[in-house]
C-alpha cells in the first residue's frame, strides 16, 4: 500500500512461552531434572568405583592365598623327600661300606623298622640286590617272589650312575596295595658296578591327609607333580587321576619356563575349572606344587556383596526418582497455575482494554499503543498517522431507529474499520460514543490518506439505511493527521487534538469525507 511500510516484528509483552515466569519454572524444572540425573550419576560412579576396588581387592587377597599355599605346599613337599633322602643316604653309605655280601640282614631290618617309625610319611623302605630281588626290608614279611627288577626306578639306576636321590611317579605298593612315591638312589659295589637299590616310599595318603587340612573351597586344587608334569597328589583326590600329565597346561607351558613361582589364571586340563594358581617348582627337587582357588569361589561373595549393593542402590535411585516425580508434579502444577492465573490476568487485561460493544480496542488501549508507537517512531524516525472517525447524525439514527439498532449500526461499522487495516500493527479503537480512531505506525500521510478513503467506502458499502441521511445511508467523516516526532515536541494528546480537528473540518465541510493538513476535504 502507498506510503505504508511493513513494521518489525514485535513479541507481544503477554507471550505466556517467554514470560519471566515460564522461564523460572522451566529453569527450576530444568534445574531440578539435571540435579536428580548427576545425583543419580554420582551414586552409579561412586557404587561402580567400590564394586571396581572390590573385585581388585578379591583377586588380590586371593593370590596372596594361592602364593602361601603354594609356599606351604612346597615347603612340606620338600621336608617331606628331604627327611627321605637324608635317610636313603646315611642307609646307602652304610650298606655301601660293610657290602651287600657282608649285609646284617637282621640288624639293617631293625635299623629300618625304627626310621619307619619315626618318619610318618614312610610307606616302607627297602634293600634290593643287583637282580632286583629284596634283601632286605622294614616290613615282617617279604612276599614271594619278591623282586623289584621290572620297576621303572630299578631299570634306571641299573643303566645311570647318577650317586642322586630319584623320585619317580607314583606306584602300588607289591607288599600293601597302597598308592606310593618311590624315593630310590643306586649302590654300588667297591669297584663302582651296580650293586642294588636302595629305596624309600612315601604314601600318597599322608600328602592327601595334610592337603585336606587346608580351608579351601570345594572346587579348589592342590597338585603336587613331578618337574616333567606328571602328577603325584592332587586334592581332591581321585585316584583316575594320579599319573596324568600336566604338561600341556598354561602353568606347565607358559610359565615354568620363564619363572620358577608366580601366580597364573588357567582353565584346568583335568576338570576344566578356571581357577586362579599360585605355583612354585622346588629348587632342591623336580618337583612342582600348585595351588588353586576356583574363580566362581573368589568373585561368589562379591557377587553377592553387588547384588546386594544393586538392590540397595535401586531402591535408593527409585526413592530419588520418586521424590523427583512429586517435586516435577508440584512444579507443574504451579507451572499450570501460574499459567492459568496469567491467563486470568491477560483476560482481565484484555477486557480492561477491549470495547465489550464492538470487540475493538478502548481509550485505554489507545493511550497505551500511542505512547509506545510514538517512542518507536522516534528511534527509528519513521512516521505515524492518526484517523479519527465519526459516524454522521448518529444522534438522528439513534432517535430514529432506537438504540439497539444503533449498537447493531457500531458494530458494523467496527468490523469494516477492522477488516480495512490488514497490518497486525496497526490499531483501531473505539473512542468513544460512535467515534473510532485508527492508529497507523509506520505510515505517511499519503498512506494515511489511502486508509480513510478504504474506511468511507467500506462504511458506505454496508449499505445501512439512514432516514435521516441526507444519502440515505450511514456514513462516518474522518480526520488524518501524520507525523514524524524527532523529540519530545510532538505528544499523544497533540496528535489525537490534531486528528480532532481535521474531523470537524471534514464534519463542517459536508460530511461523508476526510479531511487532512494541507489536503482538501473528500
Amino acid at each position: 500500500m502507498l506510503g505504508r511500510k511493513r513494521p518489525e516484528p514485535k513479541i507481544e509483552s503477554s507471550d505466556e512461552a517467554f514470560s519471566p515466569q515460564a522461564v523460572r519454572a522451566g529453569a527450576a524444572l530444568r534445574l531440578t531434572v539435571s540435579f536428580m540425573l548427576v545425583v543419580i550419576i554420582a551414586f552409579l560412579a561412586v557404587e561402580g568405583w567400590r564394586t571396581w576396588r572390590d573385585y581388585r581387592a578379591a583377586f588380590a587377597s586371593a593370590r596372596d592365598s594361592v602364593t602361601n599355599l603354594a609356599r606351604a605346599t612346597a615347603q612340606h613337599a620338600e621336608d617331606t623327600i628331604r627327611q627321605v633322602d637324608v635317610v636313603t643316604a646315611a642307609l646307602a653309605e652304610r650298606v655301601e661300606g660293610d657290602g651287600l655280601q657282608n649285609l646284617d640282614v637282621p640288624r639293617i631290618h631293625k635299623l629300618l623298622v625304627q626310621q619307619a617309625a619315626i618318619m610318618p610319611q614312610l610307606h616302607g623302605l627297602f634293600i634290593y640286590g643287583p637282580d632286583g630281588q629284596w634283601l632286605v626290608t622294614d616290613k615282617e614279611n617279604i612276599p614271594e617272589p619278591a623282586n623289584n627288577a621290572d620297576r621303572d626306578y630299578f631299570q634306571y639306576h641299573r643303566t645311570h650312575e647318577d650317586r642322586s636321590v630319584r623320585i619317580g611317579t607314583v606306584i602300588k605298593s607289591r607288599s600293601t596295595n597302597d598308592l606310593i612315591i618311590p624315593v630310590s638312589r643306586r649302590l654300588n659295589n667297591p669297584d663302582g658296578s651296580f650293586a642294588g637299590v636302595l629305596l624309600g616310599t612315601v604314601k600318597v595318603s599322608y600328602f592327601v591327609d595334610y592337603y585336606g587340612d587346608f580351608k579351601i573351597d570345594d572346587k579348589g586344587a592342590l597338585v603336587l607333580a613331578t618337574r616333567s608334569g606328571t602328577i603325584l597328589v592332587r586334592r581332591p583326590f581321585v585316584a583316575s587321576v594320579i599319573g596324568k600329565s600336566l604338561v600341556n597346561s598354561v602353568i606347565f607351558r607358559n610359565y615354568l619356563p620363564t619363572s620358577n613361582q608366580g601366580v597364573a589364571e588357567a582353565r584346568a586340563v583335568v576338570d576344566d575349572t578356571e581357577r586362579l594358581y599360585g605355583y612354585r617348582a622346588l629348587t632342591t627337587y623336580p618337583l612342582v606344587v600348585e595351588a588353586g582357588l576356583s574363580r566362581e569361589s573368589i568373585i561368589a561373595p562379591w557377587r553377592r556383596d553387588l547384588l546386594k549393593t544393586g538392590l540397595v542402590l535401586i531402591f535408593l535411585i527409585a526413592v530419588l526418582v520418586g521424590f523427583g516425580l512429586i517435586v516435577l508434579s508440584q512444579l507443574r502444577y504451579r507451572m499450570t497455575m501460574e499459567k492459568q492465573i496469567r491467563s486470568a490476568h491477560q483476560a482481565m487485561r484484555d477486557m480492561a482494554l477491549t470495547d465489550s460493544l464492538t470487540g475493538l480496542g478502548n481509550r485505554r488501549r489507545l493511550d497505551i499503543a500511542l505512547a509506545d508507537e510514538l517512542r518507536l517512531a522516534r528511534r527509528q524516525g519513521s512516521s505515524l498517522a492518526l484517523i479519527m472517525l465519526d459516524v454522521d447524525y448518529f444522534k438522528r439514527f439513534n432517535d430514529r431507529y432506537g438504540h439497539a439498532a444503533g449498537d447493531d449500526c457500531l458494530r458494523a461499522i467496527a468490523a469494516a474499520i477492522g477488516q480495512t487495516i490488514k497490518r497486525p500493527a496497526d490499531l483501531a479503537v473505539r473512542y468513544g460514543g460512535e467515534e473510532f480512531t485508527v492508529l497507523l505506525p509506520n505510515t505517511d500521510s499519503a498512506g494515511a490518506a489511502k486508509v480513510a478513503q478504504q474506511i468511507l467506502k467500506a462504511v458506505r458499502a454496508l449499505n445501512i439505511e439512514h432516514g435521516d441521511h441526507p444519502l440515505g445511508l450511514v456514513t462516518v467523516s474522518a480526520g488524518v493527521t501524520t507525523s514524524q516526532p524527532s523529540g519530545e515536541d510532538v505528544t499523544p494528546a497533540m496528535l489525537i487534538k490534531a486528528a480532532d480537528a481535521f474531523l470537524y473540518l471534514a464534519k463542517n465541510t459536508g460530511r461523508n469525507r476526510w479531511c487532512s493538513a494541507g489536503s482538501t476535504p473528500e
